[in-house]
């Protein structure tokens, strides 16, 4: 290692236990990030991106993986070099913050649930920058700031469960930016933002980088952000490096097989600019060709002037804020079709979805299902029953929506017990085709969730879902956390399971190059209000209304020749959807621009 080097991983080997004795999961992996660098791990779910990270810092020590072999230089602030593989325990401690930070890939078990975030920021500027706690609180505020997290002086005061997941991996990384680390660690840190934070983040991180020379491994699957963001990339399949280069030569000529096809599973936006219907991902057998599944049906969901709002209680109960999440949202689903709800994280798209199925109360307006009173079905025990039958709910993480003391078949039983729809053997049968339709063996019912992928996971959620039988299925966030390959097939299959069932489905989403694939509507939600609406060609090809145009403009390329010079984003303060108790805000009625094509028209200045 050069004197210009931060740290060089060279031949390192990690095992785990297993039935076998010890299985390797990273072999001779050789890495090198530089002062400013950008390095980007590549590679599928359990390929090894993330236990070179914990190795890396060596939190790997608390758990059951082992370094086997190999050395791990880095050079800290005093010029010393240093082999991580071999420091102990306390000078471990030592260089993790100051030296190295990491951000982590689930912030929910990440952070301390029962400690305020702002408290959890502070901490850690408190041990190594020797503020007073006054000031490191509001250096708290300013890294929430920077993170572009709404109304930042207040969410300093809220716990992990108060603030929605994109928030919450925006905290993460503001804890780690609260050190200014020479190493940043990066595992999978934009997975759960949208394309606008998304941007923001990646700025940042360009900034420190300028400011510190702080190098950056970012461990990823999203290959536009790699496209945007990094200088080198390795790439990485069964714990082995396949292919390693600048990021340009990789992407312009890989030559691994298995590079290739990973570049070739990312979605690009623009691809169906000339294809009105949705097209399913190259994947024989499954047809490639447009697909067309509405019908001309009465809508299966029709959503009214709906309203959901939070109170923000004072010490004595008192309302002192009203949070207006989802703000007079009318729109329907038909039946067959895809209709993608996008926008920021925090703007009421997973609200809206939760509302639907009552796992939210709304404050005013209606909700048909096939033309029955969703609202209203708590009187009438059939009709709920007919309700919570039809509408079922896939929800973005997998493994917290699945009990992890139960197997994967009891999980998919549970709908058709509750509903009555078989007995006995005819329910182990209903499971195995269940588990058949979603892609996965009849064997896989006798697992429990820790034993499968997020992949896995995410088509049994999909599998329970269909054990209803229903006509509507909202998919909340569903492929956000997934690999490219294996979000195509998830993709895949919701597109095919919608051509052979006929079923509808609310598709939540932050990813515009996914929503282009599966949609055939769009309606962009900012601030609790539908500002646009219309046919997915329509409002992606001629976006009329300022925020889509925003949203679109900040979707990666995966493509490093049209890398832009210096990110744009807006600068202004953060809009919340936190108001006074008496402050009702104005919706802008929507406005016809095209067929079925609908923009928010606001008082001022005409289209916003």
């Amino acid at each position: 290692m050069d004197n210009s080097g931060l740290l060089e991983v060279q031949g390192l080997s990690v095992s785990f236990p297993d039935d076998n004795g010890r299985a390797m999961v990273v072999r001779d992996l050789d890495l090198a990030v530089g002062p400013g660098e950008t390095v980007a791990l590549v590679g599928e779910s359990g390929s090894g991106k993330s236990v070179t990270a914990l190795a890396v810092t060596r939190l790997l020590d608390h758990g059951p993986g082992r370094i086997i072999s190999g050395r791990i230089l880095y050079r800290d602030r005093a010029g010393t070099l240093r082999d991580l593989a071999r420091e102990d325990k306390e000078a471990m401690r030592g260089l993790r913050g100051p030296e190295i930070a990491m951000v982590f890939q689930q912030p929910m078990s990440s952070l301390n649930p029962v400690m305020r975030i702002g408290d959890q920021i502070a901490e850690g500027i408190v041990e190594h920058q020797k503020l007073g706690w006054q000031a490191a609180l509001a250096e708290a505020q300013r890294l929430l700031e920077r993170v572009r997290i709404p109304d930042a002086g207040r969410q300093l005061r809220s716990y992990p469960f108060e603030i929605s997941g994109g928030m919450r991996q925006r905290a993460m990384i503001a804890i780690a930016l609260a050190s200014r680390p020479r190493l940043l660690i990066a595992d999978e840190p934009t997975t759960a933002l949208d394309v606008t934070v998304q941007a923001q983040v990646l700025r940042l991180l360009h900034e420190l980088q300028r400011e510190l020379g702080t190098g950056l491994l970012f461990i990823t699957h999203d290959m536009g952000v790699v496209a945007e963001l990094a200088d080198r990339i390795v790439v990485m399949r069964g714990g082995e490096q396949l292919e390693a280069g600048s990021v340009g030569k990789v992407f312009a000529t890989p030559s691994h097989p298995y590079t290739r096809s990973l570049l070739a599973a990312v979605p690009v936006l623009g691809s169906l600019n000339d294809t009105a219907l949705p097209v399913p991902f190259a994947e024989p057998p499954e047809p490639s060709g447009p697909q067309d599944t509405v019908t001309a049906a009465p809508p299966v969901l029709e959503v009214i002037d709906l309203v959901t709002r939070f109170d923000i209680r004072d010490a004595l109960g008192g309302v002192r804020a009203r949070v207006h999440a989802v703000e007079q949202v009318s729109l329907d689903v038909r039946p067959g079709e895809t209709l993608a709800l996008v926008g920021e994280s925090g703007c009421g798209k997973s609200t809206l979805g939760r509302s639907i199925v009552r796992l939210e109360a709304p404050s005013s307006g209606r909700i048909l299902f096939r033309g029955q009173d969703v609202l209203g079905a708590t009187q009438d025990g059939a009709a709920d029953g007919s309700i919570r039958r039809g509408i079922q709910y896939v929800f973005q993480d997998p493994f917290s929506a699945l009990d992890p003391r139960l197997t994967v078949g009891f999980s998919v039983a549970e709908p058709i017990h509750a509903h009555g729809l078989a007995k006995g053997a005819a329910v182990i049968d209903r499971v195995g085709e269940l588990l058949n339709l979603v892609g996965l063996p009849r064997e896989f019912s006798s697992r429990y969730p820790h034993e499968l992928s997020g992949g896995q996971c995410q088509r049994i959620g999909i599998a329970r879902a269909l054990a209803s039988e229903p006509q509507l299925i909202i998919a909340d966030e569903a492929v956000a956390a997934l690999d490219v390959s294996i979000r195509a097939q998830i993709v895949n299959l919701l597109m095919g399971l919608q051509r052979r069932l006929g079923l509808a489905c609310l598709f939540i989403s932050h990813d515009m190059a996914v929503v282009e694939r599966i949609s055939h509507r769009i309606a962009v939600m900012y601030l609790g209000q539908i500002v646009e609406v219309g046919p997915r060609q329509a409002v992606l090809s001629s976006p009329q209304h300022r925020y889509t145009r925003r949203l679109l403009s900040a979707v990666p390329v995966p493509d490093p020749a049209r890398r832009r010079a210096e990110i744009e984003i807006d600068d202004t303060e953060v809009p919340s959807p936190l108001r006074a108790p008496n402050d009702i805000p104005n919706v802008a009625p929507l406005v016809q621009v095209g067929p079925e094509h609908f923009v928010a028209r606001h008082r001022v200045g005409g289209l916003y």
